[in-house]
């Protein structure tokens, strides 16, 4: 096995790269390269395997000062040693070198013995520093740090090449649940607690742990046979163990290292990918990381990269489902559904991009847009028609908790000359479960002003029927799926007629969405049902379909 330093000569004339190899090739392993977009190339294949970079100045399609200014950039490869070859009079291009992250510079022809040292001297300094920051240690558990960790998995996986290993991300469920029922301080105990039942693990086969971010680890462990479900079971037995009234688990995202020309950096990225994978599945302990989630995390780049340009360009497109009265066969209301008619993927769907732009924070933008364009709907037609009905929004699970969510939607509706009633707002059912306190002072806020709160995609989640009579909110609407499981399932149908006559004796009149059959329309008419949308009745309509509808149909309010 080589165990040489890596210098990586860039120069785009062969004689000089040989130069450089017949005086460097006795010490080090030479790789070279004819233009900067080639070196950057090589970089990040190898990526902290280089020890060095001589680095020519001119050359064509990338030249040294655009690899410079790449490699600043990069957290890792910036801190590679760049010793700059230049001619004798350009003290002007080596002062701008070292402006822009050059570490030394030498002249061209070479002096073969000053080159040697000023490289050697470089390499030294650099691993020196390196040394330092490898012992850092995180100050709350004592285990290594990222950078740590990362630098010390690249070393032993270049000296024990014929080892397999698997970098292992682990994340403690709900954790931010132990701090806000328990406090900080036991959070950070449960942290210290973890930590050292990992260190136990990690030492006993020489392999490496880091805590990361808050309560996400990193090990790296050498694969073998079965050490996965042995260390599974320990973790969760030890977690099982620690003294709260609280079940702990622990998910675990696995890497498999079977390139090591990956950048560790990346190989760490994709475990942690793996196990947020598996975040909400209770049924999964483990994930193994593979390609998939590497596609996924790029559409989902992609997505928020146009997000900005897309709401500029009206690529997003409010359409309405009509809402009929089940008893007079009336159109009674709609929903605002929003589509993305994108430039190069088509029409998408709200599954395609409204979990990512909740993720990266977008959502709000989209919300925000949707509400407008529903108003200057709705405004249109008053103006034109004499003649509306209520259309219901979406608040997505972000924007809900925002305290100044009431004034944000009374200068929307003020701004198109509405009122309240004009529009009413969805709040989906699993965000009255998570912080109720908080809700309830918005939601309150909302209908002092006048809107109309909907709860939507009841029977979805896992609220308590007495959450119904807690929150101020005037209408139920009945998750799709459970108006389809109905049909064929008496205890169903039971469990919606009982919600349907609760709704009733509170004063809640109640939507069904998702009707697709004559059948379900007798049954929820015979239920008590008040409202109803589906496929049965339209499709998501444009707002010039719908406009011709509501002014060619007879309307209830």
């Amino acid at each position: 096995m080589n165990t040489q330093r890596q210098v990586l000569v860039v120069d785009d004339q062969e004689i000089n790269r040989k130069i450089l190899i017949k005086i460097l090739e006795s010490d080090y392993d030479v790789i070279t390269a004819e233009n900067g977009e080639e070196a950057l190339s090589i970089l990040h294949s190898v990526g902290e395997g280089i020890s060095a970079i001589l680095l020519d100045i001119m050359m064509p399609i990338l030249d040294g000062y655009g690899v410079l200014e790449v490699l600043a950039k990069d957290a890792f490869l910036s801190r590679i040693p760049v010793l700059v070859t230049s001619q004798k009079d350009g003290e002007d291009s080596e002062l701008k070198a070292l402006n822009f992250g050059a570490s030394d510079f030498v002249s061209k022809p070479y002096n073969a013995d000053i080159l040697k040292k000023r490289l050697n001297n470089l390499i030294v300094m650099h691993e020196a520093t390196t040394t330092v920051n490898i012992l850092k240690r995180d100050v709350l558990t004592g285990l290594y740090s990222k950078e740590a960790f990362m630098h010390m998995v690249d070393l032993r996986l270049k000296r024990e090449m014929n080892k397999k290993y698997d970098i292992v991300a682990l994340d403690i469920v709900n954790f931010k649940l132990v701090n806000d029922t328990y406090g900080v301080e036991e959070g950070n105990k449960l942290l210290g607690y973890l930590a050292d039942k990992l260190e136990i693990i990690t030492k006993k086969k020489h392999n490496l742990c880091a805590r990361v971010y808050a309560d996400q680890f990193l090990l790296f462990m050498e694969r073998t046979e079965s050490y996965l479900e042995c260390m599974v079971d320990d973790i969760e037995s030890s977690m099982i163990a620690y003294p709260v009234d609280m079940k702990l688990h622990v998910k675990f995202g696995i890497y498999n290292v079977d390139d090591i020309n990956v950048n560790v950096n990346a190989m760490c990225d994709r475990a942690v990918m793996a196990v947020k994978s598996i975040k909400s599945d209770f049924n999964k302990q483990y994930a193994y990381y593979d390609d998939s989630f590497r596609e996924k995390m790029l559409v989902e780049q992609e997505i928020t990269n146009d997000i900005d340009l897309a709401l500029k360009d009206n690529q997003f497109k409010v359409y309405l489902q009509p809402k009929y009265n089940i008893l007079e066969g009336k159109l009674a209301g709609a929903e605002a559904l929003v589509r993305w008619i994108h430039p190069e993927k088509g029409f998408m769907n709200p599954g395609q991009f409204i979990s990512i732009l909740e993720k990266n924070g977008f959502i709000t933008d989209l919300d925000i847009y949707v509400w407008n364009k529903t108003c200057e709907y709705i405004a249109r037609w008053i103006k034109t028609g004499k003649k509306y009905v209520p259309v219901s929004v979406n608040v997505s699970r972000k924007d809900v908790y925002k305290q100044n969510l009431p004034e944000i939607l009374m200068d929307i509706v003020t701004a198109h000359g509405l009122l309240p009633k004009h529009l009413h707002l969805e709040i989906t059912e699993s965000a009255y479960t998570e912080n109720q306190e908080q809700l309830l002072s918005v939601v309150e806020k909302l209908k002092e002003q006048g809107f109309i709160i909907e709860m939507d995609d009841f029977g979805s989640g896992y609220s308590s029927l007495n959450m119904l009579s807690e929150f101020p909110i005037d209408i139920l609407k009945l998750d799709m799926k459970f108006i389809q499981n109905s049909g064929s399932n008496i205890k169903n149908r039971s469990i919606m007629s009982s919600v349907i006559d609760l709704a009733k004796k509170i004063d809640l009149s109640v939507v069904a969405e998702g009707v697709e059959e004559q059948s379900q329309v007798t049954m929820l008419k015979g239920m008590g049902c008040d409202m109803v949308q589906g496929y049965y009745f339209a499709k998501p309509l444009t707002e010039e379909e719908f406009r011709n509808r509501l002014m060619s149909e007879p309307v209830i309010i």
